[in-house]
């Protein structure tokens, strides 16, 4: 009887995270489709000019979609720590499917002029307002979901969804290289992944109507809940703000300069073929996925701060060379394996942030407190690495780039080193 208690337990642990992380999934998808065909569709928002400056155009859109995440952090963690972490999952992936229909059916600049790149700009703040309340709630949701002792495991889904959604991304760009012409992906073949995505969250709407509410929630205090997702109850916990703040600033720049930013670098400033790039960016990240679940593992039986220290110590030395040695690496393999040395690197950090972040704050709050200090840390760093590295690129001194990231590592590994073992002294197990 115990261990049929126990399977079906199992069983509904695993049905809800595979819920929440499919949505999470999409929700990625939908967000990094607009980086990974900016090369085909930058010039049907801005008028005529060289690559660079239309690339700078939409990095900088790119940017602007960043900052609407921490006011999405706030008030769809509000609604998650006041409502329950399933209606803010079900709210956001609505409101990210309407930005990627938008971004769709827009039409360019040649036809509705100033128009196409102002419509641009407020498909991406409701997707970044959608974005910025998934990632608190999903962390809070899998981290509560998940149970003692493999919270550390089943939260870094949170990346394998990130990741994977990074992926389908790629794998749908490579498909559309394979059978389109060049001409006819930027003509109009660059909008069918925005229309799939759209598709994609319609679908996970329904999934997530039927989610189960985590057990932490439902059983808070009428005394807790009547105060839930406020401002003043999460200024309460200021070390907990200040350390999501500090962990985050290094991991965000290093997760999107090793990501999104590199397969630009790898066809601008390397001159690799885009096709070619895809690839290794598909192979890379397809390992990198692989690789989240045994680090939460690792996580579980060994505790967090190692995994983020050596990330730190690793990343603070290795990313000024890494960048360097790409700069001249013409072969593909070699490319791979530095890109692929980013990663693993970078996944001392990913693999363990959300678990982390959700360990330091109580129920109450918990929403509010992963997704708001991060989301304006990832508004302030993360969403601004693409635009500062094509900037110094405009100017001739990209290299400067690469020691911006390393130094941002450098002040996340000096919190890393200050902090205590989250897990000994986690929130979610007290709830």
């Amino acid at each position: 009887m115990i261990q049929s208690v126990e399977r079906a337990q199992k069983r509904s642990i695993t049905a809800n995270i595979f819920k929440g992380s499919v949505g999470n999934l999409i929700e990625w998808y939908d967000w990094y489709v607009y980086t990974a065909f900016a090369v085909y569709f930058s010039a049907k928002f801005f008028p005529k000019g060289d690559p660079t400056s239309q690339l700078l155009n939409t990095a900088a859109i790119f940017a602007v979609g960043f900052l609407m995440r921490p006011i999405g952090s706030l008030l769809m963690g509000r609604y998650a720590d006041r409502h329950g972490r399933r209606a803010a999952l079900t709210l956001s992936i609505s409101i990210m499917a309407g930005g990627s229909l938008i971004i769709a059916c827009t039409p360019s600049y040649d036809t509705i002029g100033v128009l196409a790149p102002i419509i641009l700009v407020l498909a991406r703040l409701l997707q970044g307002l959608s974005l910025g309340g998934e990632y608190g709630t999903s962390a809070t949701y899998l981290s509560e979901i998940a149970s003692s002792g493999r919270r550390g495991f089943y939260s870094s889904f949170q990346y394998v969804t990130l990741i994977a959604g990074q992926l389908v991304a790629l794998g749908v760009q490579i498909i559309l290289q394979q059978t389109l012409s060049e001409p006819d992906m930027k003509a109009w073949g660059w909008r069918i992944p925005f229309i799939i995505g759209a598709m994609g969250a319609l679908a996970v709407l329904w999934l997530r109507r039927t989610m189960e509410e985590s057990e932490q929630f439902s059983k808070m205090s009428p005394e807790s809940r009547a105060n839930a997702g406020t401002i003043r109850a999460l200024l309460k916990h200021p070390k907990a703000v200040l350390t999501v703040v500090g962990l985050t600033m290094g991991g965000t720049v290093a997760f999107y300069s090793y990501t999104t930013y590199l397969q630009k670098f790898m066809v601008n400033t390397v001159g690799l073929p885009k096709e070619v790039v895809s690839e290794i960016n598909f192979i890379a990240l397809l390992v990198f996925i692989l690789l989240q679940p045994l680090a939460g593992m690792l996580s579980d039986r060994i505790g967090r701060r190692p995994l983020l220290i050596s990330f730190g110590i690793l990343g603070t030395l290795l990313t000024v060379p890494l960048f360097f040695a790409m700069e001249h690496m013409k072969n593909s393999v070699g490319a791979f394996l530095l890109m692929m040395t980013g990663l693993i690197i970078v996944t001392g950090y990913t693999s363990i942030n959300a678990i982390v972040k959700a360990e330091l704050f109580p129920t109450e709050v918990r929403a509010i407190g992963v997704g708001l200090p991060y989301g304006l840390t990832v508004a302030i760093f993360g969403g601004t690495a693409e635009f500062i590295a094509l900037w110094f690129k405009s100017i001739n001194l990209e290299s400067l780039f690469y020691f911006y990231v390393a130094a941002c590592i450098v002040i996340s590994l000096i919190v890393y080193l200050r902090m205590g073992e989250s897990s000994k002294i986690s929130q979610i197990e007290r709830s």
